[in-house]
């Protein structure tokens, strides 16, 4: 279901962040986000479980001429697999939350997108199914929130226009002056959330040896809460690497008491 004809010759505007819709229920709409990606001149497309499989055609028929985004979008059966390879990942969150991250507006978010990627890292921004929003474990994922500041009385956008806000403040962003900003890495380099789920499984796994994740109801929060504390700031590989060295060292001085 690709090479449409008719659609416009959309290219990636590069550095772009990547669009990742997370379990989206009906084709229509990733339709009419791939247009709303296209006004905004994002391209990298990514679908997490969408409910009624993929491809649709229904999809291309309300992408309106942006084909080539829905043509090149990539599928995945979970987050964790669509962010593996991005170093950081925001997420659009309308609702407050129990959790502990940085909150961003649309402009500032397309701000922050916009100077990771001239640092040549790449990010994304996750939204969450039609009905009911990303939950608390897609959260976890995510280095930090963006809301956008609308009538708090009646914020009710459809998965599209929430798309088109970003794409339009991302636009916009490119355009204007970005406040210099790097992080000095030496020999290392930002760790990608692959290498950060590595190192969580290994800290998970041992917790779960010595017994501090025994409380059933109170687990999954509790490894929440771990996810985010490593995911509100930028780390490195060494610093992961030194990590895993810490957790082992931890669980070889219990083996010899």
């Amino acid at each position: 279901m690709t090479g449409r004809d008719g659609g416009a010759e959309l290219v990636a505007i590069e550095p772009s962040p990547v669009v990742i819709l997370v379990r989206p229920q009906l084709a229509e709409n990733i339709g009419a986000v791939a247009r709303a990606m296209g006004n905004g001149g994002l391209f990298h497309l990514r679908i997490v479980a969408p409910r009624d499989g993929w491809p649709q055609e229904r999809a291309w028929r309300t992408g309106s001429g942006a084909h080539r985004i829905l043509d090149a979008a990539k599928v995945f059966e979970e987050v964790d697999a669509a962010v593996a390879d991005l170093h950081r990942v925001f997420a659009t969150c309308p609702r407050p939350r129990h959790v502990i991250k940085p909150v961003l507006s649309a402009r500032g978010g397309a701000a922050e997108l916009v100077a990771i990627g001239g640092r040549g890292l790449r990010c994304g921004v996750m939204f969450g199914p039609e009905r009911a929003g990303l939950d608390n474990e897609d959260i976890a994922r995510a280095d930090g929130l963006i809301r956008y500041d609308l009538n708090p009385d009646f914020m009710s956008l459809n998965l599209a226009q929430a798309v088109m806000i970003l794409g339009y403040e991302w636009w916009l962003a490119r355009a204007g002056e970005q406040a210099p900003r790097a992080l000095q890495t030496h020999e290392t380099g930002p760790a990608t959330k692959a290498d950060l789920e590595h190192f969580m499984a290994h800290l998970v796994a041992e917790c779960d040896a010595a017994e501090f994740l025994d409380n059933a109801q109170k687990r999954p929060g509790m490894v929440r809460n771990l996810r985010h504390f490593f995911n509100r700031g930028e780390i490195t590989r060494q610093e992961l690497n030194t990590l895993h060295g810490v957790v082992s060292a931890l669980v070889r001085g219990q083996r010899h008491k």
